[in-house]
């Protein structure tokens, strides 16, 4: 009698940049077939990581493992929720926020292992219009770009931060009104984020304090901001820091409406979607069971505020070379804003 759990793997062969072909050529050399009964489903359309998944909780599959970016993750995280079904996670796309957040390794090969491990948490998601979220959803120019994001032939953090760097320069914020337990509060914002977890993707931290188990989100709301705020935002969303800023309002509830004086876009997991003037965001508690490394302890040399941060920049304390790469870049495009402004302000100079 076969004993093994069952665990089906399903990938999308067309999302991120990796050879997703090695990815399961490796799987089925390292799977650990002691626990596991493994299987390796493609999917073949928009929609069929959902239908798999969903079929798998019918037939009380143990464990589905997504491989691909946010957008499978959330689609195969949607068929999960409210089962007995646990999700994994095997990161390949541009962003893999949830990846991050749950200190899943982004390299296949550490992720397998923490897969063949086994340790299982139950974790909250929330839903914004009706649709599931597990990491970020919002409103205004996140959600704007989401929506010019989803038409670009090129991926990954650079793209992203190019397009939200030019479209900065046009957006206009809007005028909303947030619906809490408390009351009802109206801001002029650039965008509001909710987060179930702490970041949009890339170590991108909009709500720097959220938690995947505490049955709350965090919204962060962005108030309108000069092109010489760029820097120091850009630099505390990668420093964990941002709800740091004077521009920065924070708030935490399980339940929000937002209203607006239309209709228009709004994003759940990077995904863009034309909605109501009025939005009800909530979080649902521990309903989606996950396979993630233990909670780590908390590091003694993390950093609780930005001069820290600058301190250890300083002190030159290891930092990755890829985080200072970011930062480099980040600034390259902040001064290129800077010149587009003041030529467009002093046309006169312009060659």
């Amino acid at each position: 009698m076969d004993i093994r759990e069952d665990i089906i793997f399903i990938v999308n062969p067309i999302s991120g940049t990796q050879d997703k072909e090695k990815i399961l050529g490796y799987i089925q050399s390292n799977i650990n077939r002691n626990i596991y009964n493994p299987k390796i489903i493609k999917t073949e359309y928009a929609g069929h990581a959902y239908d798999i998944a969903s079929k798998a909780v019918k037939d009380k599959v143990s464990f589905v493992v997504a491989i691909g970016g946010d957008g499978t993750i959330n689609e195969v995280g949607r068929a999960l929720i409210h089962s007995e079904t646990a999700l994994g996670i095997i990161p390949c796309g541009s962003g893999n926020g949830l990846a991050r957040h749950l200190h899943i390794p982004m390299n296949y090969q550490k992720a397998l292992e923490v897969i063949n491990k086994a340790n299982v948490r139950s974790i909250d998601y929330g839903k914004i219009a009706g649709h599931p979220f597990f990491c970020t959803c919002g409103v205004g120019f996140d959600a704007f770009v989401s929506l010019k994001f989803a038409g670009s032939k090129r991926r990954g953090l650079l793209t992203y931060l190019e397009n939200t760097l030019q479209e900065s320069l046009h957006y206009e914020p809007e005028t909303y009104e947030i619906e809490n337990s408390e009351g009802t509060v109206k801001y002029k914002a650039f965008l509001i984020a909710c987060g179930n977890a702490s970041q949009y993707g890339n170590n991108a931290y909009i709500t720097p304090q959220a938690s995947l188990s505490d049955g709350m989100m965090d919204i962060t709301v962005l108030e309108p901001f000069t092109v010489l705020d760029v820097p120091s935002l850009s630099f505390q969303l990668f420093t964990r820091t941002i709800d740091m800023n004077s521009r920065i309002k924070t708030m935490k509830d399980n339940k929000i409406i937002i209203h607006r004086a239309t209709e228009g876009v709004f994003h759940f997991d990077g995904d863009p979607m034309i909605g109501p003037k009025d939005l009800s965001v909530e979080i649902i508690p521990s309903a989606l069971k996950v396979i993630c490394p233990p909670k780590p302890p908390k590091n003694i040399y993390e950093p609780h505020n930005i001069l820290q941060h600058i301190t250890d920049f300083i002190e030159a304390k290891p930092v990755s070379a890829a985080i200072m790469e970011r930062h480099r870049k980040l600034l390259e495009m902040n001064r290129s804003i800077m010149r587009k402004l003041a030529n467009k302000n002093n046309p006169q100079q312009e060659e």
